[in-house]
């Protein structure tokens, strides 16, 4: 399907929706502005002639100074209000740009999210949604008004005389030829420094982020090496994009506004000749020179503006990102809680994860996922939570496939707690009453009682500021254990019907782990479990076990039935408990 290219001006004005009447209101309200700034040189233009043609009433003059006078004030005026209006309009825009892609970035599948780094979305949501303030506050309203300026001074220009309409205008080719070549390969050097920043950005948090291993393995020098070698290009794409285009802007700001280069010799050439009158001539000069305020504030917009079309690029790039379909209202209930995986295939990028997969997970049933890493299990895990969408086969909820349900009414059927849950930098009670969302938010007492059951109250009651301690930027004030159980807790507020556990215990000591152990038998009592883990001995209980091995399902049964089968499943057994004992000896010799 063939669409007309919306031009990036027309995106960043239709991102005003209700806003747009202010913007509007701006722009009338800086045309205002601009007709007060062009009066004057009129008004000084007839004094002029006035003075020429001997003119000695003083009452004339004050008033034509006096009216000049409120045009000033008029101009200043009319400036603040539609800065003012611009300004208002375009920060709740931009607010409004970062909610939507927020908001994408949530229905958008997992992978596509994963694959971008963490530094390039930041700096598209912050630095370049920051970047169209310039447009919409300062383009539309001054760059519109002040278009109108030189196109009304040329044309009293012409009426008066004109040979001197056509003497204002000659530096115009030369200024176009002088910007012509600033923007000569503008795209190529703005997307060079566009793509610097966001690796400047990646890099940077990679460091901050890694600092721990950094220290541990002696690696500041080299690890900094490759943040300054970032920084640099960073840097350089600045710099020699300003090398490469600094001589022409310096010539267009300096030759295209200087009217006067022209107008003066041949205004001064017409008037020997007699073709001329001074009166005239001088009025010329005036509207010649009243043209350079309003051509100098277009062309400072002229970068903001070239740089415009990669910025929405790259903001359009998370707001027109495909997005997992689903209904906005429930077609269709499920009737029970049961999950069917029918020939479910799945692809990272262009390789394929899974192969045909099909589970059958009855309301209320244990079911366990095994297998090797890189096997599938987490994947599958998330398929079942909608974090992804499949490349074909089907799964369903209750008979009702999945894709049919709104996101935000499925994802209240499931408790999702994986070994790297993330906790915001709140305080542990905000992190907890996060998993009430449905109705009414959590209580207090709610949210304490979560704690209890997930057996994490004791230790919470042991910080400083217990459950108002704030838990640092994803969680790191505390330890895995301690962030695990706090997810626990949250998981046990949302109260789902179906909880899937990934490898829920990997961050935990054995005396932590019992705890976690039980506060998952709480969570999950009368609850569809789905448990991936590596440790067998954690689900040798579990009423079904598939072992997972290269994206397919290679043997499936209870524990004693596994183990009776001979095959990976019993491998992986004996060794686990091969390994348990051995570490098992070596605490006792310890």
């Amino acid at each position: 399907m063939n669409q007309k290219k919306e031009s990036s001006v027309a995106w960043a004005f239709s991102q005003a929706g209700e806003k747009k009447y202010q913007l509007v209101l701006s722009v009338i309200v800086a045309v205002l502005g601009v007709i007060c700034q062009v009066i004057p040189f009129l008004i000084a233009g007839q004094i002029m002639s006035h003075l020429v043609n001997g003119v000695k009433d003083q009452n004339t003059y004050y008033s034509l100074f006096a009216f000049m006078a409120l045009c000033f004030v008029g101009k200043a005026v009319f400036h603040a209000i539609s800065t003012s209006l611009s300004h208002g309009a375009t920060f709740e825009i931009l607010a409004n740009i970062r909610k939507k892609g927020l908001d994408h970035l949530a229905k958008m599948p997992l992978g596509d999210v994963l694959a971008r780094p963490a530094g390039e979305l930041k700096n598209i949501l912050v630095e370049q949604v920051d970047s169209i303030e310039t447009t919409l506050a300062h383009i539309i309203p001054e760059f519109t008004s002040n278009l109108f300026a030189p196109i009304g001074i040329l044309f009293l220009l012409f009426i008066t005389d004109w040979r001197m309409g056509l003497a204002s205008l000659a530096t115009v080719p030369v200024g176009m030829l002088c910007l012509m070549g600033m923007m000569k390969d503008y795209d190529k050097a703005y997307g060079r420094t566009v793509e610097a920043t966001k690796n400047l950005n990646d890099v940077a948090l990679e460091y901050i982020g890694g600092i721990q291993v950094i220290k541990a393995f002696s690696k500041v020098g080299s690890s900094y090496e490759r943040f300054v070698a970032v920084a640099n290009e960073n840097a350089n794409s600045c710099i020699d994009w300003m090398r490469a285009s600094i001589f022409y802007m310096t010539f267009a700001m300096s030759i295209m506004p200087s009217t006067l280069i022209a107008v003066l010799p041949i205004g001064g050439l017409l008037v020997m000749k007699g073709s001329l009158e001074v009166s005239t001539f001088l009025y010329c000069i005036i509207l010649s020179v009243a043209v350079l305020g309003s051509v100098i504030t277009m062309m400072s917009y002229t970068d903001d503006l070239a740089m415009l079309d990669t910025t929405v690029k790259e903001i359009r790039s998370i707001l027109d990102a495909e997005v997992m379909e689903r209904p906005a209202q429930m077609k269709k209930v499920p009737d029970n809680f049961d999950i069917q995986l029918k020939d479910v295939h799945f692809a990272y990028q262009e390789k394929e994860v899974l192969h045909g997969i099909d589970l059958n997970i009855k309301e209320g049933s244990y079911v366990a996922l095994v297998g090797p890493s890189g096997s599938g299990k987490s994947t599958i895990a998330r398929l079942i939570d909608a974090l992804w969408d499949i490349k074909s086969g089907s799964i369903s909820l209750g008979g009702v496939d999945i894709r049919e349900i709104p996101l935000e009414k499925y994802s209240d059927y499931i408790a999702y707690v994986s070994q790297d849950n993330y906790l915001f930098n709140q305080s542990i009670r905000e992190n907890i009453r996060m998993g009430k969302t449905v109705g009414v938010p959590a209580t207090d007492d709610e949210v304490v009682e979560a704690a209890k059951r997930s057996g994490c109250y004791d230790f919470i009651m042991g910080l400083e500021h217990g459950f108002d301690t704030v838990v640092g930027s994803a969680g790191g004030h505390l330890s895995g254990g301690e962030r695990q159980r706090i997810s626990i807790a949250r998981a046990m507020l949302k109260n789902a019907p179906i909880v899937i556990l990934d490898e829920a215990t990997a961050y935990t000591d054995p005396e932590n782990e019992s705890i976690i152990q039980q506060s998952v038998a709480k969570l999950v009592e009368g609850k569809t479990l789905i448990v991936i883990a590596h440790r067998l001995s954690t689900v040798k209980d579990a009423d079904q076990i598939y072992v997972m091995n290269d994206g397919n399902v290679e043997e499936s049964g209870t524990h004693e039935e596994l183990l009776e089968q001979h095959g990976l499943y019993e491998k992986m057994w004996k060794a686990h408990i091969s390994v348990k004992d051995n570490m098992e000896g070596g605490m006792e010799n310890a």
